[in-house]
């Protein structure tokens, strides 16, 4: 049952060389020695691997059946690195060896959910779902356990490192591995995911098409397209993959699941949840369908449905903690005071993941708001920040000095010398700004006017920005934007094309459609020069109330700079400053919306927005809240609902708590503090 850690990293120092003994004291069975090293280890002033020194004290002492302090150990490491999958494991091994299978059964749990590689866990998932008759569950950890076993054990290591942000290391030694076997299709499923993790997205997917061409019949592979196709946001095609894999496995879970998300994704809703349904029939109770059929209901505006979906996902799993933040997310449901006792005693149980534990803050700081607790409120808010933070690598001087690179080669002179390139097709409306600025509400506006169509977040702009970007080391320095400067006229044409042309899968007849991707303010400059007729709005909202909104809510993916007040400050900060930037070099060419101006003068600001459109006054945008179209983001319920000032000077009732935020804000943009 041992489970020694990776033991060919480098051992430069003393600390390093103790924990190498360390393990092979363990290695030989001398348990007692190894924790006597290690504890000598973790008191050099030269420890370099603190993570490793827990884990391997853990392990020590755990054979010993010293369970309470392999207990305190483990603590101690993911305390240290939240989402270490090895802890949860080695948590799950403690729980087995002290005869405690439903603790051991969460542990395991967590371990596969962070690192889907660690076959000792997926092994005993398998043998506790057998023993308590759970089958189904079984079999699917069973089919793990046969998958990682036949990996070669190189493999078998670069689907570990890839879980433990080792990438750099996994890629090298899975191109080493693809020199020798360059048709290996885990391999190339390997470097596929290690390419979706870099944000090279066209990659990953020809290696997995050019998996499939090898070995058509392999469903993981097929699976793994259907999800880079999802993120390329090419829903079609991935419905027909989905398709495929649905048809040669009827009734299985994992693959009737997938299909149910992309019938979502092209808007197949009712389809979508009647699959859900049928999943339900063979696992009944399943929080994590409950909760996607739930999204599917919540998406087309059948709120109850949701809500009650929701609510049989945290019956099942009572620390489910992202069926709880979806009720919260909703913003129009209020927690009954025996659902807030149910959060707070999950949250504050040890056995809790952190990921139920910060969705279960940012819902109890939504729960405690909704009753004017706003001290306790905060409290929670800014613990599920600073738990999710945790697992993110957020760099705010890597962003600051990204945007000062678009003001210092995005020049008027660049725009002059390109002027009249690209391509000319006028019909994107691209809403940027920060989320939570009100884009979902002008994005609403405009798609209820009969010639624009509301499609997504698209990722396109950002997938160019990568690509143009290149293939670099994370201290290496970037080649965008200056690269904009080697681009030629036929290259700019091409790729304003094939905007136009990819995007097409998400409008129908419309003249016009809207991008709503908040994040492409940093590449105002690229679109101009792609796609010279395109609209832009700034979507703008008073800085303390988008900041702190922003920091409410606990985004499904991106937007890690909203995890903490000074990050949050000085990303709002560094967006005015390079949207003056913009306004500077390209005047008259993006639209400011203020959005206290389209609360206080709703028709009067559509038809500026509209104007700056060149569409006519419609009406029906003046009632957007009665559009029927599905809305996808945080602010979907908000927007079927009239124009309201509820959202307005929220921050005030936690105006003690931000002084940080007004500190990363600058005098220029916080309210005065005197």
């Amino acid at each position: 049952m041992l489970d020694i850690p990776d033991m060919s990293e480098p051992l430069p120092f003393q600390g390093n060389l103790l924990l190498s003994q360390a393990k092979q004291a363990l290695q030989t069975g001398d348990a007692r020695r190894a924790e006597q090293i290690v504890s000598e280890a973790m008191a050099s002033a030269d420890l370099s691997d603190r993570r490793e020194a827990l884990y391997i004290l853990a392990v020590s002492q755990r054979l010993q059946s010293h369970f309470t302090e392999a207990l305190k150990a483990i603590a101690d490491l993911k305390s240290l690195e939240p989402g270490y999958g090895r802890a949860y494991q080695e948590e799950g091994h403690v729980h087995r060896d002290s005869g405690k299978p439903d603790l051991a059964l969460t542990a395991y749990a967590e371990a596969v959910r962070n690192n889907p590689a660690l076959l000792a866990s997926w092994r005993e998932l398998a043998k506790i779902h057998a023993n308590v008759g759970n089958q189904r569950n079984a079999t699917l950890a069973r089919e793990q356990v046969d998958r990682l076993t036949a990996l070669p054990k190189e493999l078998l290591a670069v689907a570990s490192m890839l879980h433990e942000g080792k990438i750099g290391r996994a890629e090298r030694i899975c191109r080493a591995f693809l020199q020798k076997s360059p048709h290996h299709i885990e391999a190339m499923r390997l470097l596929a995911d290690i390419g979706i993790r870099l944000h090279v997205l066209d990659d990953a997917e020809f290696l997995l098409e050019s998996a499939l061409e090898l070995a058509p019949d392999h469903d993981l592979a097929r699976l793994d397209y259907v999800g880079v196709l999802h993120k390329r946001q090419k829903f079609e095609k991935a419905m027909e993959q989905a398709e495929i894999l649905r048809n040669r496995h009827p009734g299985h879970p994992i693959y009737e699941n997938a299909w149910a998300g992309e019938a979502m994704a092209v808007g197949r809703y009712e389809d979508a949840i009647a699959a859900y349904d049928a999943i339900l029939k063979d696992m009944p109770g399943s929080p994590q369908i409950e909760l996607v059929r739930g999204h599917a209901l919540k998406t087309i505006g059948k709120r109850q449905d949701a809500e009650n979906a929701y609510r049989k996902a945290y019956s099942a799993k009572p620390d489910f903690g992202d069926a709880w933040w979806s009720l919260a997310n909703l913003k129009t449901y209020r927690f009954s005071q025996d659902e807030l006792d149910q959060m707070i005693i999950a949250e504050d149980s040890p056995n809790t993941s952190l990921i139920d534990r910060y969705h279960l803050c940012f819902a109890l700081g939504k729960a405690h708001e909704d009753r004017e607790d706003h001290d306790a409120a905060f409290a929670y808010y800014n613990r599920g920040n600073a738990l999710k933070k945790s697992e993110l690598r957020y760099d705010s001087d890597r962003i600051s000095a990204e945007m000062q690179l678009q003001k210092q080669f995005c020049t008027r002179d660049l725009f002059a010398a390109r002027k009249n390139h690209g391509h000319p097709d006028p019909a994107p409306i691209f809403v940027v700004g920060l989320p939570r600025s009100g884009s979902t509400l002008i994005e609403q506006i405009l798609a209820s006017h009969s010639q624009v169509e509301g499609t997504l977040e698209l990722p396109n702009i950002l997938a160019f920005a990568h690509k143009l970007n290149g293939r670099r080391q994370l201290n290496d320095e970037p080649r965008y934007p200056a690269v904009l400067h080697e681009l030629d006229a036929t290259v700019l044409e091409n790729m304003g094309r094939t905007f136009i042309n990819d995007t097409a899968v998400y409008r129908g007849a419309s003249r016009f459609f809207v991008d709503k991707m908040p994040n492409n303010f940093r590449h105002i400059g690229l679109i101009k020069l792609i796609l010279p007729n395109a609209r832009i709005i700034d979507a703008r909202r008073n800085p303390m109330d988008c900041c702190f909104s922003g920091f409410k809510q606990l985004f499904a993916e991106g937007q890690e700079f909203t995890y903490s007040l000074e990050d949050i400050g000085r990303y709002y900060r560094d967006y005015v400053d390079l949207m003056d930037h913009w306004d500077s070099v390209l005047p008259g060419e993006i639209l400011r919306v203020q959005h206290e101006d389209v609360i206080e003068d709703l028709e009067g600001q559509v038809r500026r927005l509209l104007d700056h459109c060149g569409l006519p006054f419609e009406e029906d945008c003046l009632n957007f809240h009665e559009t029927d179209r599905a809305v996808r983001t945080a602010s979907s319920e908000q927007v079927r609902q009239p124009i309201n000032r509820r959202g307005m000077d929220v921050w005030r009732k936690f105006d003690q708590h931000l002084i940080p935020l007004k500190i990363a804000l600058g005098s220029n943009l916080a309210p005065d503090q005197s």
